[in-house]
């Protein structure tokens, strides 16, 4: 199956990145047996945050589910890395959670965080569709617009 992954990861143009180091006092994912848990990813790219801001004011909705979309692909290179390499051993998405920088008055975080959700079922099919949290909050590490974290079962 890992060929398989790499293979989805491929035809929709996603080349996983480095994992990101942490950028605090945390582990980037623990493993604890067949559960995989990764720590929020921002959308990172090429070392730096690609979307700041907040939706509601100077973010808009498609470029909020570009950022969830772009904080699931870091959270793959990270889940990669939890996996030995081997992103065939993903068993199932169990839950993404999403934190969306936002007015407060904003009232669209579902769609934004489709971007992930959508993402996760085009790699893994079935197996990608998962529980999810949406939340607003005030702001984000780094200005970040989107962070997404993640846990997996895995063989």
């Amino acid at each position: 199956m890992a060929g398989m992954i790499e293979d989805r990861l491929a035809s929709l143009g996603i080349t996983l990145p480095t994992p990101a180091a942490p950028l605090a006092n945390y582990v980037p994912w623990v493993r604890s047996g067949a559960l995989v848990v990764v720590s929020g990813q921002l959308p990172m790219r090429d070392g730096t945050v690609a979307v700041t801001g907040r939706l509601g004011a100077e973010v808009t909705d498609e470029a909020g589910a570009e950022a969830a979309r772009l904080c699931l692909i870091n959270v793959l290179a990270q889940l990669r890395a939890a996996c030995d390499g081997d992103l065939g051993r993903v068993r199932r998405v169990i839950r993404l959670g999403g934190f969306i920088a936002s007015t407060p008055d904003y009232g669209r975080h579902a769609a934004v965080m489709n971007g992930a959700s959508d993402l996760a079922v085009a790699v893994f099919g079935d197996a990608g569709r998962h529980a999810r949290s949406t939340i607003g909050v005030a702001s984000l590490p780094a200005g970040a617009a989107v962070e997404v974290e993640g846990m997996f079962e895995i063989a």
